[in-house]
């Protein structure tokens, strides 16, 4: 009887601190990861394709199974996907940007979720710190350099005193990201006009409306229009218009310039949370991530095209986009 009672005791031992790591391993299966992504784009595609390259270079490609998701630009979908993935009781879910890692969270408290992308997890509802992680989520955080970006303008097109800002008003991470570009803009003597869109069809639209009214266009990390950001970049250089983007994918697909984030570098970070969370750590002792490495980018066709000669400095200097 004391045998029988201290097996027990181990046994639920066990089973309680495998609980508090926040994930139990099922014996001989592999680890299902539930991958969402809400529409197809530059930045996002890079995201997910770095955070799977990572997971095999981590050693567990052999060890897990990924069900990816695409929502084709429909939020219904980015619902049903999660309820999907919560119904089949997958391991982890993995939301790329913040509409699905709002859908994760409202839909499970107990499967951890680890996002990517999420610029402002905490106006975004999802933590109510950066530093304590108190749910059962986690993941990395594209903040973009604001400030950065408007001292990059700046330097690029000093003439530039009117911005247009080009926005899905209805995306929690763009309207942080205005609203930050207005607070410098106000401290800084730069006026600004908004051209708000709620779907990628009325970016053409309010691309138009902006011309003849402004310097220069601005657009944070916003899916909406990075989805249709050769639209955009088609209609500005038709005006002669730098625009100032949030992401790199962005200058790739024909903005002007930015001061960038390597989303390469933010799918290793989610990669490197999945795996310390497989190995048994808890997402109590993994908070918010921010990705700090920016770098300055330049679009060098675009520049020809809108008349803007770059300075030797910085063709040397920055990061080259042709």
């Amino acid at each position: 009887m004391k045998k029988l009672m201290s097996l027990r005791l181990v046994l639920l031992s066990l089973v309680l601190l495998l609980t508090a790591s926040g994930f139990i391993p099922k014996p001989e299966e592999k680890i299902k990861i539930g991958l969402v992504q809400p529409m197809e784009h530059t930045s996002l595609n890079q995201i997910r394709e770095a955070i799977l390259a990572e997971l095999d270079e981590l050693g567990l490609n052999g060890k897990i199974t990924v069900d990816y998701k695409n929502a084709q630009g429909d939020a219904a979908n980015i619902n049903t996907i999660i309820s999907q993935f919560v119904g089949d009781e997958v391991d982890f879910i993995v939301p790329i940007a913040t509409g699905p890692a709002q859908a994760a969270a409202a839909a499970t408290k107990t499967i951890p979720i680890v996002f990517a992308a999420v610029s402002y997890p905490v106006d975004a509802g999802l933590v109510t710190s950066l530093d304590v992680a108190d749910k059962n989520i986690t993941g990395v955080s594209n903040a973009i350099a604001i400030e950065n970006i408007f001292e990059l303008a700046a330097e690029l097109t000093p003439d530039a005193k009117t911005f247009g800002f080009v926005y899905n008003i209805g995306e929690v991470n763009a309207v942080s990201s205005i609203e930050r570009a207005k607070a410098f803009c106000d401290a800084n003597d730069l006026k600004y006009i908004e051209a708000t869109i709620t779907n990628s069809s009325e970016l053409l639209q309010a691309a138009q409306s902006l011309t003849g009214r402004v310097d220069a266009i601005f657009t944070p990390n916003d899916n909406t229009v990075a989805s249709a950001m050769p639209t955009l970049a088609a209609e500005a250089i038709k005006a002669g218009l730098p625009v100032y983007a949030g992401a790199d994918s962005m200058i790739i697909d024909g903005g002007f310039a930015t001061v960038g984030i390597d989303y390469d570098i933010l799918g290793k970070q989610v990669a490197a949370i999945l795996k310390r969370l497989i190995d048994g750590e808890t997402i109590a002792e993994n908070p918010i991530e921010v990705v700090n490495e920016y770098a300055k980018i330049v679009n060098t066709t675009t520049a020809e095209a809108i008349g803007i000669t770059l300075p030797q400095d910085v063709l040397d200097t920055f990061l080259i986009i042709e």
